[in-house]
């Protein structure tokens, strides 16, 4: 029998409501499986939001002229494995930051309050605390998936492992936890408005006798839940990519093989930090570069929290 569905046995049997880490196990398990099913999305996403860049000789041009164009060309220049680029860190991801953000907000959420009662201000505490926390433990995963899926070549393309050496080798420790800031501050404004709003439309769904406990309530509540964190995720979101793509290299280390003399720039830092990260998009390339992949985070966003809430609401029900 698969393991996680022993693991998920032993919890229900041997573990108390004082110390239930079911949210935990359900939260990684149904992100893991989220995240499979719409990784190609997310890569389009990030390959929009670094391109068109004045400050990075890298990624100046614009290759893409949406999230459609963006899969074909993909695929068509660099096969379909260009797209699952990241694939593992990013479970890797999911499987630490979705089992503590998870796992720590509905923790959070039965020790302040009722299961039934659900408190807005409540719900917003708990995301922001949920989202903090697990992003910040789970940075050097998001690094390297970024790093994976902004490279554009065959060539380029590195294991997971071959990518985390390069970090550590070239930028130290402090490479792994570069964009902490904005990542933190995304996850915190995801976790405070998506959750809250999924939970809130569920119970009023059912309050209302317009829909039950059902599968159909969770596939509405989590889209318009999705949208939500769209909207307000997206501009940290852009800030968070640009600022853990950019590379700090250590005194003393030279850049591989390959790479042009142009990229000497990147020896010295593009954006200082996140709020310089914002005003030098903004100067450069306009106040829509913000919003620059929109349309695939929320249409990731979307399929993402629908896969997720379904798997983890039917989890609950099994066990």
């Amino acid at each position: 029998m698969f393991p996680w569905l022993n693991l998920l046995a032993l919890t229900k049997i041997h573990m108390g409501d004082s110390h239930d880490w079911r949210p935990f196990v359900y939260g990684g398990f149904s992100s893991c499986t989220a995240e499979f099913g719409t990784f190609p999305i997310d890569t389009t996403k990030t390959r929009l939001q670094i391109q068109g860049q004045k400050l990075d000789g890298r990624f100046t041009a614009v290759r893409y002229n949406g999230m459609f164009h963006a899969l074909s060309r993909i695929t068509r220049e660099e096969g379909v494995r260009a797209l699952y680029s990241g694939i593992w860190p990013a479970l890797l991801r999911q499987s630490t930051y979705g089992t503590i953000k998870f796992g720590i907000y509905y923790t959070l959420k039965k020790w302040i309050d009722h299961p039934e009662v659900e408190d807005m201000m409540t719900n917003i505490f708990c995301g922001v605390i949920a989202g903090v926390v697990s992003s910040a433990i789970a940075n050097p995963t998001d690094v390297l998936k970024v790093r994976m899926q902004a490279c554009s070549t065959s060539l380029q393309q590195k294991t997971m492992f071959e990518c985390f050496g390069d970090v550590y080798r070239q930028e130290g420790i402090s490479g792994l936890w570069r964009g902490v800031g904005p990542t933190a501050q995304r996850a915190a404004v995801i976790t405070a408005v998506e959750l809250p709003i999924y939970d809130i439309c569920k119970h009023r769904l059912i309050q209302g006798d317009l829909m039950g406990d059902t599968v159909s309530n969770h596939f509405v509540s989590s889209f318009i839940s999705s949208l939500g964190g769209a909207i307000a995720s997206t501009p940290i979101d852009v800030v968070r990519v640009r600022l853990m793509n950019q590379r700090r290299l250590k005194s003393g280390v030279r850049f591989g093989f390959g790479m042009s003399s142009d990229f000497t720039l990147h020896k010295s830092r593009l954006y200082r930090g996140t709020v310089d990260c914002f005003i030098q998009t903004v100067r450069h390339e306009g106040i829509m570069a913000l919003y620059r992949g929109f349309i695939p985070t929320w249409l990731r966003m979307g399929p993402w929290n629908v896969i997720f809430f379904i798997t983890y609401e039917q989890l609950k029900k099994l066990y």
